[in-house]
């Protein structure tokens, strides 16, 4: 159950993330700024570190091409989905409404791809269709029920 705690670390980080972020473009005047920082911090966090950790751990070697080019597909997915979330900033869309509307769509958009990859064993619950149908109203709901500032 150790997994939990680095769940919640997931869910806090990217639950501010947003605000955070929308407000150092607004502060920057511009989006591309915006983006650059990310990226900084990115290669900060996830540059260095693995590095240095691999390094201390003599783990440097070993490299394969399928999970290098699948890990890098996810990084560059993550990377495009800031891009994204930056243009929407830009565009006029307040974290208010980008970031639900995001962490609403994506586990949908997550378990539709997860078992294209990966196809189930056993016939579909069509709980899972409630629990798309759920979802999308839970964005839906915070969106509609949000507090006005």
């Amino acid at each position: 159950m150790g997994w939990v705690i680095f769940v919640a670390g997931a869910v806090l980080s990217w639950g501010a993330y947003g605000v955070f972020l929308q407000q150092g473009q607004v502060q920057l005047g511009n989006p591309l700024k915006a983006l650059l920082c990310v990226g900084v911090a990115y290669f900060l966090i996830a540059v260095l570190i693995p590095v240095a950790g691999l390094s201390a751990q003599g783990g440097l070697s070993g490299f394969n091409t399928g999970g290098i080019i699948r890990a890098t597909l996810g990084g560059a997915l993550g990377a495009a989905g800031a891009v994204c979330i930056i243009w929407a900033f830009k565009t006029g869309g307040l974290p208010v409404y980008v970031m639900p509307l995001v962490f609403g769509g994506a586990p949908i958009v997550n378990v539709l791809l997860a078992m294209v990859m990966h196809p189930p064993k056993s016939a579909i619950s069509p709980m899972l269709y409630l629990g798309f149908v759920l979802a999308s109203l839970g964005a839906g709901m915070v969106l509609y029920f949000r507090p006005t500032s």
